[in-house]
Formats: C-alpha cells, structure tokens, sequence
C-alpha cells in the first residue's frame, strides 16, 4: 500500500472560545497545498485533567503531512470545570470548525472528531451526542443555525467506558501500578467526574446498552492489544453494541510496549502504518464533492 500524499504542516495557534475571562486556544496543524482537506477537532488525553494541545503533536504532524487538518484544543479542565463542561468544549469547537472550514481549505462537511484516551471518550462522546442540551449548552452567535454533528470520528484508545474502567481500577491492588493509584488517572477521573452516577451518564458504552438516542458517525477505533489502561474487555463490548445497533465500526490493533506507543515511537514502521490508516480512514468519510 502506498504512502500518503506528504504536504509540507503549517503550524498556527488561535483563541477559539472564551470563558468569562479564560481563553482556549487551539493549535492548528495545516497541509499547505490547495485542499480542500477534511479536517478534526482533536481532543487530547490525560484523565480528563492533564495534557494539553501539543501532547500528541507526534500523531498531529504525520496525519497532517497526509492531507488533514488538525485542530487540537484546549478544554476546560478541574477546577475550571467538571464533567460536562469538556464535552461542551469539544461541541463548541466542532460548529467553530464549521464555520471557519474555508479558512483552512476545509468544509463544513469534511469536518469530524479525534482524540487520545480520555480525549477519545470526549470525542466519541460528543459524536454521538451532538443535541445534548448538555453537550450543546455553549452559544455560538456567528453560526447559531450550526450544529456539532459529524460523520466520522477518530478513537484512539479511548476511555469508552469511564465507570467500567473506574471499576476496574479500584478493583486492583493498591500500588500494583503508578496508574491505578488515587496520585495517577485514577485520582483525576475522580476529580473529573466526582460521582459514580456521573461516570455512567457519560460513558459511550452505557449509552448504547441503555438505548439512548444516539447519533451513529462511522468509528475508527486504534487501541494496543496489551494496553491495561483501557480495558479490552470494555473495548468488546463497545464494538459489538455499536455494529449490533448499526454502526460502522473499523477496529485496527498496533504493538508496542506502551500503550500509546504510535505517540512515543512515531518513526516505527507499525506507527506509520497507523497513521496511513488514520488518513485513509479520514480521507474516506470527508468525500470533496
């Protein structure tokens, strides 16, 4: 299988949604070259509390160099906010996006959703709900006819189930790893979340067995087999829901020692075939006509 096209990645960073007198910025990687180019809003990892717009730049200039617009945000994190003021962010910035796609030689409807671990919860989240009246509570005045759906979304390991993996995280001996203990991600989904109740709500898993109304955007699911971070178990089950409820779901493995090893290895022959596959994932969904 061929490369991808490789574009030259112009880098630029802009205010995109203020609270009160905080500030979000979005960095933004741009294929130079003529377009129109699909284009994501990319949510970062670190359990919901940590990271920011750069933390995965290893994966933002390869899928960029392939002909994709990233827009990598900052969100509102603890104690800015709690759940669900992340995934309001991750809304807002989608219609954002929208509305703003000519600039960055895009479309309004080449425009979807990407995202690493707790990130990837927000965006699969945020796909799938994109009428929530939670989700959808931040006003946008240049574009209020707007809406935050998209048809595709991009899941890199992603927390699918915050309460299933809370649960498995407590349910493991104290200290067996740095992680799993209150100091690591553990200590942060609570922050995040503050109650167990808030943790089902939220979760993507929970949302399809409950049978709420979702939206359906085609998934393109990249986890470590190995990776004890996000639970295989949860991952399975989240598959098979969504293609029993008549989703379109692509799940491809990578190896590695660490769970996001595409992020620390990006030179490794398994990682570029993972963002060839991220590109021609995205370039599938985002048709220019």
């Amino acid at each position: 299988m061929n490369e991808p096209a490789k574009y030259v990645v112009d880098i630029e960073e802009l205010v995109y949604l203020r609270h009160g007198e905080s500030e979000f910025i979005a960095r933004f990687y741009r294929p130079r070259g003529a377009g129109p180019f699909p284009a994501v809003v990319f949510a970062h990892g670190g359990a919901w509390v940590d990271g920011d717009r750069a933390s995965s730049e290893a994966i933002h200039l390869p899928v960029a160099a392939g002909g994709v617009v990233i827009m990598s945000i900052e969100f509102r994190v603890p104690p800015q906010a709690t759940y669900p003021g992340s995934v309001a962010d991750v809304n807002y910035a989608v219609r954002w996006l929208k509305h703003h796609a000519e600039r960055f030689n895009s479309r309004p409807h080449m425009v979807g959703t990407m995202g690493t671990s707790s990130g990837g919860h927000l965006t699969v989240l945020a796909a799938m709900k994109p009428h929530d009246a939670r989700y959808a509570a931040i006003p946008f005045a240049e574009a209020p006819q707007l809406d935050a759906t998209v048809k595709y979304t991009v899941a890199l390991w992603p927390v699918i189930c915050p309460l299933g993996r809370y649960r498995d995280r407590m349910a493991k001996p104290a200290g067996e790893r740095v992680y799993q203990n209150r100091g690591g991600a553990l200590g942060n989904q609570e922050r995040y979340w503050l109650t167990e109740a808030a943790m089902g709500e939220g979760s993507p898993l929970l949302a399809l067995e409950r049978g709420d109304e979702v939206m359906m955007p085609n998934i393109f699911y990249l986890q470590n087999p190995a990776d004890e971070l996000h639970p295989r178990h949860l991952m399975e089950k989240f598959v098979a829901a969504y293609r029993k409820a008549g989703g379109n779901l692509e799940l491809e493995f990578f190896e590695g020692v660490a769970y996001d090893a595409i992020r620390h290895e990006p030179e490794k022959p398994f990682a570029i075939a993972c963002f060839r596959k991220i590109v021609e994932f995205i370039q599938r969904q985002a048709p220019t006509a």
